[in-house]
């Protein structure tokens, strides 16, 4: 279990930087109004396929832990902020933006200009990127706290 907590906080920073790097290289497309270009696709596929294994990793983690036995007793897992989050509000969002990641790529695919392209990878791996910042359970967040990097 130790071992799948660790690879998930791993991957986090995979997730992160190709996010990051796929809404940056949209920015940079639409704003100097330039072709898509390979590296542009590979960037998008390199986020979902690092949302992929995040989200099996996640499933696991969340089967093979306790959390999903917590949903027994929902009523209270709402009442308390750490379970709620890591219950429902974490693996929710997540799942959103795995669906926008999937779903951005696809439409990226199939648009035909590039500033389409840019102007769809923008708002779908945004929104995504937003997503995934915001339920990330950050060391600075009071309740819901994990660290920077998890070790053994």
């Amino acid at each position: 279990m130790v071992a799948l907590l660790v690879i998930h906080n791993f991957m986090r920073w995979f997730v992160l930087l190709f996010g990051i790097l796929t809404v940056v290289r949209s920015i940079g497309g639409l704003s100097a109004k330039r072709d898509f270009k390979p590296s542009d696709s590979q960037a998008n596929l390199f986020f979902m396929i690092g949302m992929d294994i995040q989200l099996l990793i996640g499933l696991g983690l969340y089967y093979a832990g306790d959390w999903y036995q917590k949903l027994e007793h929902l009523g209270q897992n709402m009442q308390d902020p750490y379970n709620r989050f890591f219950t429902m509000e974490h693996g929710f969002t997540m799942l959103i933006a795995w669906v926008l990641v999937h779903i951005g790529r696809a439409s990226v695919k199939k648009a035909g200009t590039s500033q389409s392209k840019f102007r769809k990878s923008l708002i779908f791996f945004g929104i995504a990127l937003l997503l995934i910042l915001v339920a990330t359970p950050w060391p600075f967040r009071e309740i819901v706290s994990r660290p920077w990097f998890r070790w053994f």
